[in-house]
């Protein structure tokens, strides 16, 4: 079986991280087949919605700490790094649609980090988050000491990083660090629906908010307003704006197509 499997139906994209018997954890085959197919659904024009999952208890383990520890097997840090997570990190980031994390079990290391990366996070009730590398003397990677500060402050993210705790589903919602956690038993319908849902809207809006939370983190008020003023006027010109115009005078739903 693949280590990530792609499923595309009704304008959704759902990719499962697929190697249940370690957990989902990343080897280089791993990493560089989720880029890939990232890559894909890019550049399909039917996917307008991207769900990344995992198959089995865990949504991810991080690294696998056996490919490191093999002189056979392990490409370095500088390599799993520059090739397989922050390649990652990038693609969530610059993909112009909605990406959700549907996080249905543990996920450890740059497995949590990962997720926090995505658009919307939402996690089953048997889920927890463990910024791990302290544990085994690693600092955190995969844009954690990036997003993780943004997401829940400054102190419990350092808190959460120096000391390793596990963090329940219903902590990380409280906390701000998911959207939504669901019960284990409505979990996966419940992150279909929500993934169809964003699949039904106007895919370029999304794209261009995706863009403009993007540089929310770098840019001055001045810049921000310029940059809203700039994609305003592009998105103004899709085709879908002028579908959510005339539904809302015609009171019917609009049937936007991601143009």
């Amino acid at each position: 079986m693949p280590s990530i499997q792609l499923h595309i139906d009704n304008g959704i994209a759902k990719i499962t991280l697929n190697r249940p018997e370690t957990f989902n954890s990343f080897n280089r085959e791993m990493a560089l087949l989720l880029q890939k197919t990232l890559d894909e659904c890019n550049t399909n024009d039917k996917v307008r919605a991207i769900m990344l999952t995992g198959n089995g208890k865990a949504f991810c383990a991080g690294q696998d700490l056996k490919e490191v520890t093999s002189p056979e097997l392990n490409p370095g840090f500088r390599k799993i790094l520059e090739e397989h997570y922050n390649p990652i990190i990038q693609r969530i980031r610059t993909i112009e649609k909605p990406i959700v994390a549907a996080v249905n079990g543990v996920a450890a290391g740059a497995g949590a980090n990962i997720a926090l990366a995505c658009d919307i996070v939402i996690v089953s009730e048997a889920a927890s988050f463990i910024q791990a590398f302290s544990k085994i003397g690693l600092i955190p990677d995969s844009a954690g000491t990036f997003f993780l500060p943004r997401l829940i402050g400054f102190q419990k993210a350092s808190a959460l990083m120096m000391l390793g705790d596990k963090v329940s589903a219903k902590e990380a919602e409280q906390l701000g660090m998911v959207y939504k956690m669901v019960e284990v038993e409505t979990f996966e319908e419940e992150a279909i629906k929500l993934t169809s849902k964003l699949a039904l809207m106007p895919t370029k809006a999304l794209g261009l908010t995706k863009r403009l939370l993007n540089q929310s983190l770098v840019n001055t008020l001045e810049e921000q307003l310029t940059m809203e003023s700039d994609l305003q006027i592009e998105s103004a010109e899709s085709e879908d704006y002028a579908e959510g115009v005339n539904a809302f005078i015609e009171k019917r739903k609009p049937i936007f197509k991601g143009k």
